[in-house]
This record gives structure tokens, C-alpha cells and sequence, in this order.
């Protein structure tokens, strides 16, 4: 089967419509992507597009790249003031996903037919980790696509040796033009897969003519060119605190102990990857053997040197999230469906590796089921409510689910592979549509953020979170938004009484109210907005409060 571009555009456009469920709908989720899309609507705000800040602090944890194509997503398709409005800087995050995909699915037809091709793009489309990174405006779905295209052109420079044939230099210019955005994107990470895959090939074969295919004598001036005219400016601007800040604490920090309460032991992205590349994640490991046949076939090799070592870094240093290894989901999800489309099913001959498998095969089932009944449980248990769309869902996907054991008993993993993959289309959709735009936990910062609007005294008030200090609540508020405790805060409204609202938890009020009285001022409520802190379970009654001089 030979993939043509209707079917590269029929991959495209089916992606589209598995990640536009609840995009509009949803509410900043997270913690890191409302840092994201405040710090690009300041960009938008304040005209610098060299300096990103978040409020009134520097954001000097990456180069400006993400942040520019989300200022730039916003204006053309939000308006750089409304601010209740976060899809537009989701924009650069579905056209990455949809592109990485659809890359995905010409990489695997070129090495291993089209069939294999349809099948890697699908698996990596409704992966579990790709499915919530392509919903968000964070960083890592783009970057997924910069390295994918770095990768690309080191296969192509590989495949070119392999069959004799010539490396035009617009491959070159991929390469190390992908290279340069990887850095403007997220600084020295994509010299992990960019450099550590072709060093990888060099120690196993002993060899790599086939690098000098991508012109390394004068490419890298190509990566220059593209990160020193930001570099020198924002070098000059922060007096080198950016490069001591992101290289030195952000980058190397993370390497020897685990920062913001994410340091795990090795291991930790083998064990998620149950989860994080569900469903694909099985029919990976039931190809194992068959891939560890073929491991010294040139094409495999490189996939495995794409994954291998990237995956190796990651999980060797100390700060783990399960996005540190999205860059290596295409390979995996190419492996996978080629022990699907092309290679026939390997039974491994030791009885503690099948062992191995079966409790594989059972903890993915328990998942499986575990995902069609999750989104009504979580309605049931937060809102005390049967959301209709949660249940169809559950109940459209549960058959699929099923008939997936089924066949998966009756060995017919390729048709397996196909039913549970709709299955996941089915139950993404509930979550994205029915179950998270629902779940009140995540409204507490939109519904405080809309409590404020109605009161705010001046066109350019300020809020005053004493009790709540969300991103969240940062970006539908406004850049005038001061996180600040209960002495700080009492400081700023005695002197900025006329334009300025606190918000603050019923524990804080007493706290506050002192303060205020010594500096002549009493507290008028306007309103209050009550909910769970998701980030760290604390239930919350937050009071707005004008300051009043006495």
C-alpha cells in the first residue's frame, strides 16, 4: 500500500477533528499553561517581544519562540484584550499536533508501507499524553514537532547512504534550521535527540559518512543565525540573568535533583508509559521480540537510536515529567505499528518474559476500563451529578473496549489495535467535551476572575490574590494582578485604595482586616466565589474586598 497525499490529507483533517472536542470550552488547565498565555499576552500588551515576563517577573526559564507563536496565534485570532478567551493560544499547539502526526505517517510508510504508516499516526494521534499536550498552550507539543523534523532529516541522510542515492541540501537546511528553532524553543534540549542519534549510530556501526550528507562545515552557521540575533538582545537587555537563570538553574538544575517537587528515581517514564501511550503502549510491548529480531536491520536501528538514548537521558535525571520522552512517541508509535502491519506476532521462549506480558496484558485491560468509566466517576464524586454526555461516552466506548479483549484473545492484534483505537477517540471526546468543561474544581480561577470584572473600580485596577495565587487567576485577570501575602497586600491597597480589590480566603480576612485598620482602612465585601484548589486539594472561600478609609 503506497500512501498519497489524499491519504497524508485525510490523516491531517482526521487529526483536526480528534483534538477540536472541548478546545473552546475548556478553562486554563494546568499550572504551566496560563503561565504560557499570560506571559504572551503581556508580550501583546506591552510591545516587547525580547523580554517575556510573567506579572511583574522575568520568565527567563526558555528562549521567546513559544511565546511569539502564541502572542502571534492570539492576535490574529483573539484580539490581545480578551482574555477570557484562551483557544487562540492553543492554535500553535493543534497545528504541531496535526503536523507531527501526519509526519508520522509519512515516516512510517517510508520505512516500513503505508499501512504501518496509518497505524503509527493513529496510535500516536490518540495516545494519552499527545491527546492532553496538544489540548494546552505549553511548549511541548511544538517542540515534539521541531525534534520530529530534526529526525526526519537525519533519516533521510541515513536512508540516502543506505541506498546510494543523493541528499538534496534543502535537507540539510531542515536539519539545522530545526535545529535553531529546538533552541529558540526550548534551549539546549534538542541537542539531546539532535546530536545524542546520529552519536549513537557512529558508536554502533563505527561509522557516520552519512552525517557529512547534512553539511556540518557550514550548517551549524544556519542554527546560529537563527538563535544569536535573540540571544545578543536578551543578553544585553537582562545583563546575562537569562542565561544564568535558564542554563544554569532551569537546564542544569534539573540534572541533579528534582526541582518543584518532581524528582523521581529512574524508572519512572518506563512505568507511565502504560498510561501516557495508551493504547499504543500494549501493542508495543507484544512486539517486542519481534522488534528485537530485526534490531540490526538499518531501520530499525535508527528508530532505536532515536529512542534509546534520548530515553536514557531523561530518565537519568532527576526532575521527571512524563513530556520529557513525547519526543520519542513517533518512533515508538512506528515500531508498534509495524509489528502490526509487517512483521508476524514472536512469542518470547523464556516463560518469565511471556509471564511479563500477560500481567502487561492485564494492567492495560484494567486501564482500558479504567478510562471508560472514568469521566462519569469523576463527575459523580466532585459535581454529585450524571452528566448525560459522560455516560454516552462510557457507553459508546465499553463495546469497543470489549470487543478489543476479544480479539486480542483471538490473536488479531491488527484488528485489536483499530477498535481499541476508536475507543479512544470516544472516550477523549467525553472527557474534553462533557467531563472537564464540568468539573467545578477547575472553574474556582474563572468564576473569581468574573466575580472581579463586575466590581473592578478603574479600567486598569488591580486584584490582590492574598489567599490564591493560581496562574489561572493571573491571566484572566489581567497583567495587574498581585500575588502578594497579607502584609504586602495590606501595604498596597493603603496606597493604592481608589483602583485597586483583594481577594482573600476566610482564614486570611482577620489577618487582613488588622492590617488594614492600622493603616486607617476597613474592607466592603462585594462577593464571594467558593471552590477546590486543585493544585493542592484545599477548599477555598475566597471574598472580594474594596479597601475604604475610615
Amino acid at each position: 500500500m503506497t500512501l498519497t497525499w489524499r491519504h497524508y490529507l485525510g490523516v491531517a483533517l482526521l487529526t483536526l477533528l480528534i483534538f477540536l472536542p472541548g478546545r473552546m470550552s475548556l478553562v486554563p488547565l494546568d499550572r504551566d499553561e496560563p503561565r504560557y498565555m499570560e506571559a504572551s499576552a503581556q508580550m501583546l500588551e506591552s510591545g516587547n517581544y525580547v523580554d517575556v515576563r510573567f506579572l511583574d517577573q522575568p520568565r527567563y526559564l526558555q528562549p521567546a519562540g513559544i511565546y511569539w507563536l502564541e502572542a502571534g496565534a492570539q492576535k490574529l485570532f483573539g484580539g490581545p484584550h480578551d482574555r477570557h478567551v484562551a483557544w487562540p493560544y492553543r492554535i500553535p499547539s493543534l497545528i504541531a499536533a496535526v503536523s507531527a502526526v501526519t509526519l508520522t505517517a509519512y515516516l512510517g510508510a517510508t520505512l516500513f508501507g503505508g499501512m504501518t504508516g496509518l497505524i503509527a499516526a493513529a496510535l500516536l494521534a490518540v495516545s494519552t499524553l499527545l491527546t492532553a499536550e496538544g489540548r494546552m498552550a505549553t511548549i511541548d507539543t511544538v517542540l515534539l514537532l521541531d525534534i520530529l523534523l530534526v529526525e526526519t532529516a537525519l533519516l533521510r541522510a541515513y536512508i540516502d547512504q543506505q541506498r546510494n542515492r543523493n541528499t538534496s541540501i534543502g535537507i540539510a537546511l531542515l536539519y539545522w534550521g530545526a535545529m535553531g528553532c529546538g533552541l529558540m524553543l526550548k534551549g539546549p534540549v534538542v541537542l539531546i535527540p539532535g546530536l545524542a542519534t546520529p552519536l549513537a549510530l557512529r558508536i554502533i556501526e563505527r561509522q557516520a559518512v552519512w552525517f557529512g550528507r547534512l553539511r556540518p562545515r557550514w550548517g551549524w552557521l544556519i542554527t546560529l543565525a537563527v538563535v544569536l540575533p535573540w540571544c545578543i538582545a536578551i543578553g544585553v537587555v537582562s545583563h546575562g540573568a537569562f542565561f544564568s537563570h535558564s542554563v544554569g538553574t532551569n537546564f542544569l538544575g534539573k540534572i541533579g535533583h528534582g526541582q518543584q517537587a518532581h524528582g523521581l528515581p529512574p524508572g519512572f517514564h518506563l512505568v507511565v508509559f502504560l498510561l501516557a501511550f495508551w493504547p499504543g503502549s500494549l501493542f508495543l510491548v507484544l512486539g517486542l521480540p519481534a522488534i528485537w529480531a530485526r534490531h540490526r536491520e538499518p531501520t530499525v536501528r535508527f528508530l532505536l537510536c532515536w529512542i534509546v538514548p534520548h530515553w536514557l537521558v531523561f530518565e537519568a535525571i532527576a526532575t521527571k515529567l512524563p513530556h520529557y520522552v513525547l519526543p520519542t512517541y513517533p518512533a515508538i508509535a512506528i515500531l508498534a505499528a509495524a509489528t502490526l502491519a509487517k512483521w508476524p506476532l514472536t512469542r518470547p521462549k523464556a516463560a518469565w518474559a511471556r509471564g511479563l506480558m500477560g500481567l502487561y496484558t492485564l494492567l492495560w485491560g484494567v486501564l482500558a476500563l479504567g478510562f471508560v468509566v472514568a469521566g462519569a466517576i469523576l463527575l459523580w464524586q466532585s459535581e454529585h451529578r450524571l452528566d448525560y454526555g459522560a455516560l454516552i461516552a462510557a457507553f459508546g466506548a465499553l463495546p469497543l473496549v470489549l470487543y478489543a479483549f476479544w480479539l486480542l484473545w483471538q490473536r488479531q492484534r491488527r484488528r485489536a489495535a483499530w477498535v481499541v483505537i476508536g475507543a479512544a477517540v470516544v472516550v477523549h471526546a467525553g472527557i474534553f467535551l462533557t467531563v472537564i468543561p464540568n468539573l467545578g474544581l477547575l472553574q474556582l480561577a474563572p468564576r473569581a476572575a468574573t466575580l472581579y470584572d463586575d466590581y473592578r473600580p478603574c479600567e486598569d485596577s488591580t486584584l490582590v490574590s492574598v489567599s490564591y495565587s493560581e496562574p489561572s487567576l493571573a491571566f484572566l485577570a489581567g497583567s495587574n494582578t498581585k500575588l502578594l501575602g497579607v502584609p504586602a497586600a495590606a501595604e498596597y491597597l493603603a496606597a493604592n485604595a481608589s483602583c485597586a480589590l483583594v481577594l482573600v480566603d476566610h482564614k486570611d480576612e482577620a489577618a487582613l482586616t488588622a492590617h488594614m485598620l492600622e493603616k486607617g482602612f476597613s474592607l466592603t465585601e462585594y462577593g464571594r466565589v467558593t471552590g477546590l484548589n486543585y493544585s493542592n486539594g484545599h477548599h477555598l472561600d475566597l471574598g472580594l474586598f474594596a479597601p475604604v478609609r475610615k
